[in-house]
């Protein structure tokens, strides 16, 4: 099967083009901030791991050059090209962030003793990265102190690149985040975590060449970086608006914005420096509502308010806006411009949705019809690049009305295989489908073609001509995306269907991210593996006693579902685990057998067949499952 990439068609082509002549592209603003205060870059931009694996290398986007090519949206190429700038930067005297290390920033506050990190990247392998090219050109100054903005991986994976648990444990380093922020950092990465990474494998390309006809980068960064991720625990907790805190003399003022682009979040001011970091709720792009890996759809009436309360608080006091991504914005003005058209964008989204949901919309189709009002469509900031006006119009509807758009015809559908069998035969055989999607293939109706032959492909996954015509399509829809996450999608569902599937190269679920369930997260981490059918019939009990803690819980496991609870219980459980909370949290890793148990320093007592038991019926989730096939 081909694997070689292939030329923009001429409706591709075509699109390039109107885009170059519709969009101010002669604003070189962007570039003068995302190249201001450059004091250094790292040479080379490789980072390696501690066998000499590459986990992270920006020089492969080197390519970034110039004009756009066909085969790649102009505006992304645009976006890429700023997002793909490198080195450390500063923001103000004595605020640097290093950039084009990971998908995030990391940012560096100067102290009167040492420095103040905010939001350690992914992984150890790039944050010490980050912190080595810092002390190279500003001197080594210890880590006084560590803040996550939020709970998602590329904001605190790579602490352990910065500091070490015994520091905090001494007290040497505080660790700030927001109220939340443990629980919802640890649930993301471990409930439904085998599936957001397979999916957030497409979301970045993780499995695609990098060049004009692959990767160009995801909108938000470049891509993720594929080191070690660790985690500590937050050690001071920031719960309301308004909360002041102290750090190596570093005065910080504390907004709280949770259910926004996270659902523990924070953005933090910083009064001596008159300088807002915005975490990731104000970047150069619109965000998403709903993440194309999977997440929790998010709620952009809050952040819309959110943001009318950060203009409210900060934005008489601040001269710059720097954030978690992307390039600073400089100038009273020019900040509350950008946080207002933020502000407006997903407020617009989310009213004119409703709006709309309420004169009997579908999702769909207000993804297709509602557009953005001029002054945002000719705002860079506001480009759909990481989240798109489509997909985040779905994702509102989806917030207030479910999957279910009211029809009755789509209320007990069948799956995609069965539907592409009766589609494939309605519509004359495969042979035949595949001759008409050409049709509309050679014609620029992608959409349409794709549509077609994903039918074929899951009725018939070994139709040559299907698979790579439908390949050759998700190609093209690749090429034309504004949207980086979008391109990375098409383009890797093109690799999957030449060259075979790809796997899952990030793990985010790391022993240090797991080492931090709670008791009662990790008993739901093992009830969601529990094969429902398979348990109809089992029966058994299983007490725990934290001694650490001083809790007991009974887990029963009965009509295929484990319950948990921390009740007195009068009768014996068939078999009893007496450990410590940091010893249970290993059984994730060890496994809930009696060696397992025992490696991880677990006391047994009791029916050891009753582990051996509840094993069995465990069926934990396939990284590798496939996307665009069956």
């Amino acid at each position: 099967m081909a694997s070689t990439p292939k030329v923009a068609q001429s409706p591709v082509v075509r699109q390039q083009s109107e885009i170059r002549e519709r969009l101010p592209f002669s604003d070189g603003q962007d570039f003068e901030d995302a190249r201001r205060g450059l004091i250094a870059r790292r040479v080379p931009g490789a980072v390696t791991d501690a066998s000499g694996t590459v986990v992270w290398d920006n020089d492969t986007y080197a390519f970034l050059q110039g004009e756009a090519p066909d085969t790649v949206n102009p505006s992304l190429w645009r976006q890429s090209q700023l997002v793909a700038e490198q080195g450390l930067f500063e923001v103000v005297e004595g605020i640097y962030q290093v950039r084009g290390l990971d998908l995030s920033n990391i940012t560096f506050v100067e102290g009167a003793t040492g420095v103040l990190v905010i939001d350690p990247l992914i992984s150890t392998e790039t944050a010490a990265a980050a912190l080595a090219l810092y002390r190279e050109h500003r001197g080594e100054r210890p880590v006084t102190g560590v803040l996550y903005t939020h709970s998602h991986v590329d904001h605190f994976g790579g602490v352990k690149g910065v500091t070490t648990q015994e520091d905090v444990d001494a007290g040497r380093c505080p660790v700030l985040a927001p109220e939340g922020f443990t629980e919802h950092a640890v649930a993301e990465n471990v409930y439904a975590g085998t599936a957001m990474g397979r999916r957030a494998a497409y979301m970045y390309g993780a499995a695609l060449a990098r060049g004009p006809q692959g990767a160009v980068g995801a909108g938000l960064g470049q891509t993720t970086s594929t080191g070690t991720v660790t985690l500590i625990a937050p050690t001071l907790t920031v719960t309301r608006t308004g909360q002041e805190e102290t750090v190596d003399g570093i005065r910080m003022v504390f907004q709280m914005a949770p259910n926004t682009e996270a659902p523990a979040e924070l953005l933090i001011h910083f009064p001596g420096f008159r300088a807002l970091c915005t975490a990731e709720d104000a970047t150069h792009t619109l965000h998403n509502m709903l993440t194309l890996r999977g997440a929790v759809v998010r709620d952009p009436h809050a952040w819309s308010h959110a943001l009318t309360a950060t203009i409210d608080l900060f934005g008489e006091t601040t001269d710059v806006a720097f954030a978690s991504h992307h390039w600073p914005t400089w100038g009273q003005e020019r900040v509350t411009a950008f946080l207002s058209a933020q502000r407006d964008l997903y407020g617009y989204l989310h009213d004119q949705s409703l709006r709309l949901i309420n004169k009997g919309w579908t999702g769909i189709e207000i993804a297709e019809h509602l557009p953005l009002p001029p002054s945002l469509e000719n705002a860079w900031s506001a480009h759909g690049y990481y989240g798109s006006v489509s997909h985040n119009l779905k994702a509102v509807y989806q917030r207030y009305m479910g999957w279910f758009d009211g029809n009755p015809a789509h209320l007990w559908q069948h799956p995609p295989v069965e539907a592409g069998k009766r589609y494939v035969q309605f519509m004359g055989g495969a042979d035949t489908v595949v001759d008409k999607a050409r049709a509309s293939f050679e014609a620029g109706d992608y959409r349409w073609a794709a549509e077609v032959l994903s039918h074929v492909v899951f009725a018939d996954p070994q139709h040559t001509a299907a698979r790579d015509l439908l390949a050759d399509t998700f190609e093209q829809l690749g090429y034309g995306a504004e949207n980086g996450t979008w391109r990375n999608f098409y383009l890797s569902a093109t690799t999957e269907l030449r060259q075979g599937q790809f796997g899952t190269p990030t793990v985010t679920a790391s022993p240090d991210v797991i080492a931090h369930l709670t008791p009662t997260m990790l008993f739901d981490a093992i009830a969601i593996q529990i094969n429902g059918p398979k348990a109809w019939d089992e029966k058994l009990t299983i007490d725990v006693h934290l001694t650490d803690a001083d809790e007991r819980y009974r887990l029963t496991l009965a009509n295929g579902v484990l319950s948990y609870s921390n009740a007195p219980r009068e009768t014996t459980a068939d078999v009893t685990l007496t450990s410590t909370v940091s010893a249970l949290s290993h059984l994730t890793v060890t496994g809930i057998t009696s060696e397992g148990l025992d490696r991880a320093g677990v006391q047994i007592r009791g029916d050891v067949s009753v582990l051996h038991r509840l094993t069995a019926v465990l069926d934990p989730g396939d990284p590798d499952f496939p996307i665009v096939t069956p």
